[in-house]
């Protein structure tokens, strides 16, 4: 297994070895390794350098460690070069096109696992802890959870990237994100002539989702521009009125207040206006076209990818526009 002057480390012979005899059917999954001290004495190796080469394979998902018991074989699949953890929030289509993004743009030998925290702190900070030492490479998407840097303090600094939101408690690691306060400022500055038409703007903000930079560039907005305006946490029973625009972040409330218009006789754009965030492609059909405020989940995706397989240490906030259709 372990030869002396050949230029290679011995722990790359290690790796080299135990995926040979995985490819020649030595070892099958779930059969048992030798143990770390069996190499270490045999071979007359320190037990960190035995340590390295099956932190390696477990980190590329080759092998997997039970507490107690020892090292196990987990895949036969020895083509796997680096391993991904890639924490989301929640799913739903526009996270969809940047995780297809992210995929197809990491090219080949890497492979991706992917988890959700539902703005849960306790199931963030389980999956955290959880797979620690398990990948090469985490992903994480903290939302607007409070203290993620303390529970991310346990993982390897220059193997963590954060993705959407960014906090300046997570300033240190490489991200790709969005700037809520500055894009919905911005966006809705774009737009300001055709908002003039309505009395009143009001966004749908739930706290507890819903990053924080939002509501305040929100209300930077209509402060600045003398707009009647209101933030509220939930659709209900409220009945729109004319004159009014709804700022709505996510895709059920879409659809809630468009039944209440129709439920009214109101008309889309005559009476009253709809401006939703993250663009997709039904966005283009629904009502004849509704107006987005979207960042660009393909680039976003893509810039990520990039940065992993570069190794780039960048901070990057990701281009953002708004989107007019008939709603507005």
């Amino acid at each position: 297994m372990i030869k002396e002057n050949t230029g290679i480390p011995k722990y790359k012979q290690i790796i080299k070895s135990i995926e040979e005899s995985i490819l020649n059917g030595v070892y099958k999954r779930g059969d048992k390794l030798p143990s770390i001290n069996s190499i270490k004495f045999r071979f007359s190796l320190s037990r960190d350098t035995v340590l390295l080469a099956y932190n390696d394979l477990k980190t590329r998902g080759i092998i997997q460690s039970v507490p107690g018991k020892g090292y196990y074989v987990k895949t036969e699949n020895v083509d796997t070069q680096q391993k991904i953890f890639l924490l989301f929030d929640e799913f739903n289509g526009f996270k969809e096109e940047l995780f297809n993004s992210f995929i197809e743009n990491l090219g080949d030998n890497i492979e991706v696992d992917i988890f959700f925290h539902h703005f849960n702190h306790k199931v963030f900070n389980k999956l955290i802890y959880d797979n620690i030492g398990i990948y090469n490479t985490y992903v994480i998407m903290p939302a607007n959870l409070k203290e993620t840097n303390l529970f991310l303090e346990r993982l390897p600094t220059d193997k963590v990237y954060i993705l959407d939101q960014m906090h300046q408690e997570l300033s240190k690691y490489p991200s790709i994100f969005q700037n809520f306060e500055k894009d919905i400022f911005t966006a809705l500055s774009n737009g300001l002539e055709l908002l003039r038409k309505y009395k009143k703007l009001i966004l749908l903000f739930q706290k507890d989702i819903e990053p924080k930079g939002m509501l305040h560039g929100f209300e930077k907005f209509c402060m600045k521009n003398d707009f009647e305006y209101e933030v509220i946490d939930k659709i209900g029973d409220r009945a729109p009125e004319r004159g009014e625009v709804y700022l709505i972040p996510d895709d059920r409330n879409l659809i809630r207040i468009i039944k209440k218009i129709k439920e009214l006789n109101l008309v889309l754009s005559k009476d009253l206006g709809i401006i939703s965030y993250n663009d997709t492609l039904l966005k283009e059909i629904v009502e004849d076209g509704i107006t987005t405020i979207s960042t660009d989940f393909n680039a976003m995706g893509k810039r990520l990818a990039e940065m992993i397989i570069n190794k780039e240490f960048a901070q990057i906030e990701n281009p953002n526009n708004l989107i007019i259709r008939k709603s507005l």
